[in-house]
């Protein structure tokens, strides 16, 4: 460990002691719940807290998710799974350096993968969706809509400021590819828009509040082969995340997947909230407003298994990160899953 200045370890086996400290952490700072009128408050300013995020850091806060391609190489069907590599290399030379593992900031720690390591990026992003948004007027036939005319559709929920979208743009250069993007903060979607690689030929971003039924998706059900979650799900209300997934699994096409990364149980993250903070079992809210959950694998499978979505992955990561210059060791676990919906049945 001492060798190197940023260190990651996949894999690592907590021991019992561990476990039962991080439990007891965990037991302690959610000992004292806040009074049902701050978490209602919470709830119904959630797009003003996400708004105001967006518009202190803009697009500086979190880096291209590069590292997608490896862990999630549907993303890109055609491309050999050593070009993901490639491309790994090929943009690592337009990121700015990061300051090093674990910082973090009003409750909001980096997040590092495997292909992370190998480039010493580090990557991160939650974002969130709540009720007070109001409906986003977007006019669609099934035969008309935006990416209407392609062969291969990905959705992105929670898009934030474009970390995942534009990778992607960049590394899929399928004719027939067409993503959309969409994020319940207004801000988020103008910084999208006004991206200087934001191409409305294969792009198309839009705000959408996921736990409002009466806001609407500009494609018809059955017609996305890929949705993305990547640190979203864990900012929504826990009692709201069955309806989420209901409502997600009808885009997709029969064979189509959706992809998820979040925060697992005991992950540093959860470990530093302080008493006070804690909303309900596993879930807290943030120095900045926002907040966030943490999975085990059998919430996560649940959840996905009641939408009628069959399991393709569901593994916990834990990873040792230590940062030398800072003196810091963390302990980081996510959960990671690929859940698919059952294809049409042969006539």
């Amino acid at each position: 460990v001492v060798h190197f200045n940023f260190y990651n370890r996949d894999n690592v086996e907590w021991s019992e002691e561990q476990e039962a400290t991080a439990r007891s952490k965990v037991q302690e700072n959610s000992s004292q719940l806040l009074p049902q009128d701050k978490q209602e408050e919470y709830e119904v300013n959630a797009k003003r807290y996400w708004d105001d995020f967006y518009k202190i850091h803009e697009n500086g806060f979190f880096k291209d998710r590069h590292w997608l391609f490896t862990e999630f190489p549907e993303l890109v069907p055609n491309r050999n799974p050593s070009q993901n590599e490639d491309s790994l290399c090929e943009f690592s030379c337009k990121e700015p350096k990061n300051e090093g593992l674990g910082s973090c900031e009003n409750g909001h720690c980096t997040v590092e993968t495997r292909a992370e390591n190998q480039l010493n990026l580090i990557k991160n992003r939650s974002t969130f969706c709540a009720e007070e948004l109001a409906p986003q007027k977007l006019k669609r036939s099934d035969e008309d809509y935006p990416g209407s005319s392609a062969s291969y559709r990905i959705l992105e929920v929670g898009c934030g400021a474009g970390n995942t979208v534009f990778p992607i743009l960049q590394t899929n250069n399928d004719p027939g590819l067409f993503v959309y993007c969409c994020d319940f903060s207004t801000t988020a979607v103008d910084l999208v828009q006004s991206n200087v690689e934001y191409d409305s030929s294969r792009c198309f971003a839009f705000v959408h509040d996921l736990c409002n039924d009466q806001s609407p998706f500009p494609m018809p059900d059955e017609s996305l082969d890929i949705v993305i979650l990547i640190f979203v799900l864990s900012a929504i209300l826990p009692e709201k995340m069955q309806c989420v997934i209901n409502k997600l699994s009808r885009l997709l096409k029969p064979g189509g997947m959706i992809l998820l990364r979040d925060y697992g149980r005991y992950d540093l993250a959860q470990l530093r909230f302080k008493k006070g903070q804690c909303l309900s079992a596993n879930f807290y809210v943030r120095g900045d407003g926002t907040r966030v959950y943490f999975f085990t694998q059998d919430e996560i499978d649940d959840l996905f298994t009641r939408a009628g979505l069959q399991k393709i992955q569901n593994l916990v990561d834990r990873r040792l990160q230590v940062n030398r210059g800072k003196q810091m060791t963390m302990y980081r676990v996510w959960i990671q899953c690929k859940y698919q919906k059952p294809a049409a049945p042969q006539l």
